[in-house]
């Protein structure tokens, strides 16, 4: 069975968040969903700048924050800095968090 692209820590305020984030790409955007090999689903996100020094990553939070009108400072790249598959940590109402990164997936 396929796990899905988030789950809410236990503390109801911080949600963690599986992104497969494609670098180098036409333009920026958030949607859709993909399945790794050990069934994670993950969001997809595409952004245009070139994987160095971070620039990446760094684009992936202002678009996450721009979309979702998220604070910057409540998204935090947990695990795959070097990767393009991440895990990002995201501080505030679990509820809201988690209603927006359905929008972005289609998921109910």
């Amino acid at each position: 069975m396929a796990k899905a692209a988030y789950e809410v820590v236990s503390d109801g305020q911080q949600v963690k968040l599986f992104v497969r984030l494609t670098p180098k790409a036409s333009r920026n955007g958030l949607g859709g969903v993909q399945e790794d090999a050990d069934g994670q689903k993950r969001l997809k996100a595409t952004v245009t700048t070139v994987p160095e020094n971070g620039k990446a990553n760094d684009a992936l939070i202002k678009l996450m924050a721009k979309a979702a009108k998220w604070p910057k400072s409540a998204i935090v790249i947990v695990s795959g800095q070097t990767d393009r598959n991440k895990v990002l940590l995201v501080s505030g109402e679990a509820t809201q968090i988690v209603a927006q990164i359905n929008q972005w997936t289609g998921e109910n």
